[in-house]
C-alpha cells in the first residue's frame, strides 16, 4: 500500500515539474538540437583542473584553442558532443579520467535587416520572439509588414527563407528580414 502511495506522489510530482511555467528555455545548452558555431561563448569546466577550465569564444571558423590539446573544432557540435570530443582528446595522454562539463554562456547574435529603425547584430536572449527582436532594434518603420518576418536560420547550410509569425521564437544566428509593404 505504501508503495502505491509513493508511486502516485512521485508521478504527481513529475507532472507538476513538467508543467511548471518557464521550466524549459527556448534554447537549452544540453539539448542535442543546438549546434555550436562562431560567436558562441562557452564555459568549459574540467573537474580538478582549474588551469584547463575557463571561458572560450568560438572564432569565425567555429574553433577555439585549449592548453595541452591546441585547436578544437566545435562548429556543428552540440555541447554534449563537444564534451565527448574533449574527453577523448585529454584521456589518452593528459588526464586519466577527465570529467568535463560545457555550458553555453552567450549564444551567437541574431541579425536584423529591412524595415526596422535599427539594423545589425543583436545579442540573443532565450525565449525572445521576433516582435521583441524588432522592438529591441527600435521598432518597425512606417513601411514595414508587421505580421510576419522572413528568416534564414543560422544553422541552415542551404540558406532557405522561412516566412514566420512575429510571435515565433528567435534562434541564435537567425538572419531576420522585415519586408516592405506595398501600400
Amino acid at each position: 500500500m505504501l508503495f502505491l502511495v509513493a508511486v502516485a506522489l512521485g508521478g504527481a510530482n513529475a507532472v507538476a515539474q513538467e508543467s511548471a511555467p518557464g521550466a524549459m528555455a527556448a534554447v537549452n545548452a544540453n539539448d542535442t538540437a543546438y549546434k555550436l558555431d562562431y560567436g558562441d561563448r562557452i564555459k568549459i569546466s574540467v573537474f580538478n583542473q582549474p588551469e584547463l577550465s575557463g571561458e572560450y569564444l568560438l572564432d569565425g571558423d567555429g574553433r577555439f584553442s585549449m592548453p595541452l590539446i591546441g585547436t578544437v573544432e566545435a562548429a556543428g557540435l552540440s555541447p554534449a558532443e563537444l564534451e565527448a570530443a574533449l574527453v577523448s582528446r585529454f584521456k589518452p595522454d593528459y588526464l586519466v579520467n577527465p570529467r568535463i562539463f560545457i555550458q553555453v554562456m552567450n549564444y551567437r547574435p541574431y541579425y536584423l535587416v529591412g524595415e526596422v529603425n535599427g539594423t545589425g547584430a543583436f545579442p540573443y536572449k532565450a525565449g525572445m520572439t521576433y516582435l521583441t527582436a524588432v522592438a529591441i532594434a527600435g521598432g518597425f518603420t512606417y513601411r514595414a509588414k508587421r505580421d510576419y518576418v522572413i528568416v534564414i536560420r543560422g544553422d541552415d547550410p542551404d540558406q532557405n527563407e522561412l516566412k514566420l509569425s512575429v510571435e515565433e521564437k528567435v534562434q541564435p544566428g537567425d538572419i531576420i528580414r522585415v519586408a516592405e509593404r506595398l501600400f
